[in-house]
């Protein structure tokens, strides 16, 4: 699967570095830049789950979890370690590109992980504006320069939780659903498994404080203004 994945992707125009187990895949992340990570989580000896732990120790680049199983919880745990993002296997080669595409549009919100091949930001997700800040009690937004302080204190967010503070800072105050999360943050046309929505905002809230983005039970989610 592993040499398929890297035939048809770079049929797509994609540079591929591929590596067999996890400590060899740890090895190529900090020998080499990359744009984008496709971990799955049954790497042996490193397991997806451990190595996209590490990569978070150091890097914001965008991490596509890969997982066979199909009750989820393979996933849970990768989006909990820092996954921006998941495929169930068996998964087709397009929607596997579609996955690729739309997380390196996200990046293209973050400098530090700027990709090489990504598209412009979808419609319908925020356009930063140049030098505008935002306030919002003690956090600050700087959506010219991408960066996010709470109280004073600057705060790393991947591309995927960047975006998605985004879409909420655009709409303060407003209840936001998670389908329509799922459109704008994850670019899927349907309403796909909530729960990569509920993880990145447990995420943000742990980088933010609890209290900045409130459950609306039923609904969805708003941050308070």
């Amino acid at each position: 699967m592993r040499r398929s994945f890297a035939v048809a992707l770079e049929r797509y125009g994609y540079q591929v570095v591929a590596a067999a187990d996890g400590l060899s895949g740890l090895e190529a992340f900090r020998d080499e830049g990359f744009d984008l990570l496709i971990l799955d989580v049954m790497l042996p000896g490193l397991d997806g789950i451990g190595l996209c732990r590490r990569v978070r120790e150091s890097s914001l680049v965008p991490v596509l979890m890969m997982s066979a199983r199909g009750d989820g919880l393979d996933v849970v745990a990768g989006l909990e370690a820092g996954a921006d993002d998941y495929v169930v296997k068996p998964v087709d080669t397009y929607v596997l590109v579609a996955r690729i595409r739309s997380l390196l549009r996200r990046a293209t919100y973050a400098p530090a992980a700027t990709a090489t091949h990504a598209a412009p930001p979808a419609p319908g997700g925020p356009a930063p504006s140049e030098g505008e800040l935002l306030v919002f009690g003690d956090l600050t937004i700087d959506t010219g320069g991408l960066e996010v302080a709470v109280a004073g204190r600057a705060v790393a967010l991947t591309p995927t939780e960047l975006k998605l503070l985004l879409v909420f800072a655009a709409r303060p105050g407003i209840v936001l659903e998670r389908h329509t999360l799922l459109r704008d943050v994850w670019d899927y046309g349907w309403d796909g498994d909530s729960r990569v929505v509920d993880l990145c905002v447990q995420r943000l809230r742990g980088k933010l404080g609890r209290d900045r983005i409130e459950t609306v039970r039923g609904f969805g989610y708003k941050l308070r203004r």
